[in-house]
């Protein structure tokens, strides 16, 4: 046996580490503790919607929500109406895996079609005069409230406003201005409440809007940090500044804790960099180095990753829906095989496969992980031996399949013997 015992005492004479040497250590690491607390908090523990849905302000009403679900259902129905149909256009095998996650989206498109819903203030609004601007940002707040009050607003809901670019900035300010006061007007903000800063070049911009936010929090009496909001990654200048630095990191440090999420834009991005409009899209090498950028910048900040969109719309006869549908369902496959959970959607009828892709994603791989997280927590070793880090990425993704609808907690229960209080415990939530 060593010197020194295995319960943790020594013979006496033995060697030791001093008093002043653990004092010194301590004070030395402390600033350290501190700043890995503050920067790197973790994942917040609430649910990350699946996809992000764009509507001009002009072009949004109180019908909004009903009216994409309705017409997602419509191409569903039309183009996809049977679970071999769906596995026809999307170039997969029919079987029961399938037909499960057919009856899942269908019910999914009848119950809550959007989960996260952006009111366009920027690019899909353009320039307007001012007065029908300050209108649109009135009423799109005013709608806001009122879906709120009768359950019809989707678990998430804000808007974009203009960047913070000489040009726009005034106006992009005064919209939110407007949006914000009348929301407060109607009651409490809603909890879902979510504002994105688009086409970022300067960290600079990032804190502007923050010293924007605390000074209507601390006018309107909000607590501090109340209203958080995005990062559009559209431009070049937000992922390698002209020192060399990737800026991206210094954006989410700007944002002083209230950025939720770093959002890519894939054609702004692919532009910025001189892809040509054929070459556009969410799998371009472009696209690839910028995300993986960003998901290193957000590792452990509690910020979220979202994918972009693909401009490729599923309208038409059947055979041009289809060849659209498997486009979208393929990248977004391989998005959330990257670990980018969430997405743009352009158009109704990308809804079904924004869907029938996540459901598929968490539903394959549900028992494999289940079974994982089961001897995990019994300590009983199988074919792989799981690190605590794994199990926490386990339970992460058994949770966002619960968040969307992909899977029940019954089932999940039933296969790991856990509940949602001890899946959120492992997760870290």
């Amino acid at each position: 046996m060593s010197q020194v015992e295995v319960d943790g005492t020594k013979p006496e004479g033995a060697a030791s580490f001093s008093g002043s040497a653990r004092a010194a250590v301590e004070a030395l690491l402390a600033p350290v503790d501190a700043d890995l607390a503050r920067r790197y908090p973790g994942d917040s523990g609430t649910r990350q919607p699946v996809h992000t849905v764009y509507v001009p302000a002009d072009a949004f009403d109180a019908d909004t929500v009903r009216s994409w679900g309705r017409q997602a259902l419509e191409a569903f129905d039309t183009h996809a109406g049977t679970p071999q149909e769906l596995a026809r256009a999307l170039g997969v095998p029919a079987g029961e895996l399938l037909s499960d996650v057919h009856a899942r989206v269908r019910a999914k498109l009848e119950r809550e079609p959007i989960e996260d819903l952006r009111i366009d203030f920027e690019d899909g609004y353009g320039p307007r005069p001012d007065a029908e601007e300050d209108a649109a940002a009135v009423r799109a707040a005013e709608l806001i409230t009122a879906a709120v009050a009768d359950g019809s607003a989707p678990p998430y809901i804000g808007i974009r406003i203009k960047c913070m670019e000489a040009a726009v900035r005034e106006r992009g300010i005064r919209t939110l201005e407007l949006f914000l006061a009348t929301l407060l007007a109607g009651g409490p903000l809603p909890e879902g409440l979510v504002l994105t800063l688009p086409k970022v070049t300067y960290a600079e911009q990032v804190t502007a809007l923050v010293r924007l936010l605390e000074d209507f929090e601390q006018r309107a009496g909000l607590p501090g940090g109340r209203i958080g909001f995005e990062i559009q990654i559209e431009t070049t200048q937000a992922i390698l500044g002209a020192d060399g630095r990737a800026t991206v990191a210094r954006m989410i440090e700007a944002a002083e804790g209230r950025a939720t999420g770093l959002h890519y834009g894939t054609f702004d991005y692919s532009a910025s960099c001189g892809v040509s409009a054929a070459y556009q899209s969410m799998d371009h090498p472009v696209a690839d180095h910028a995300k993986a950028v960003m998901q290193v910048a957000a590792a452990g900040t509690g910020v979220r990753l979202s994918d972009g969109s693909t401009n490729v719309i599923p309208t038409g006869p059947t055979e041009q829906v289809h060849a659209a549908w498997k486009l979208h369902h393929d990248l977004v496959r391989r998005s959330l095989a990257r670990a980018y959970y969430q997405g743009w959607d352009m158009h109704p009828a990308h809804l079904p496969t924004r869907y029938v892709a996540v459901y598929t994603f968490y539903r394959e791989g549900l028992e494999a992980a289940a079974a994982r997280l089961a001897a995990y927590v019994a300590k009983a070793g199988g074919d792989v031996m799981d690190e605590p880090a794994t199990a926490k990425a386990l339970s992460g993704y058994v949770l966002r399949g619960l968040d969307c609808g992909a899977v029940d907690l019954a089932e999940v229960t039933a296969l790991t013997g856990l509940d949602r209080k001890q899946l959120d415990a492992l997760a870290g939530r």
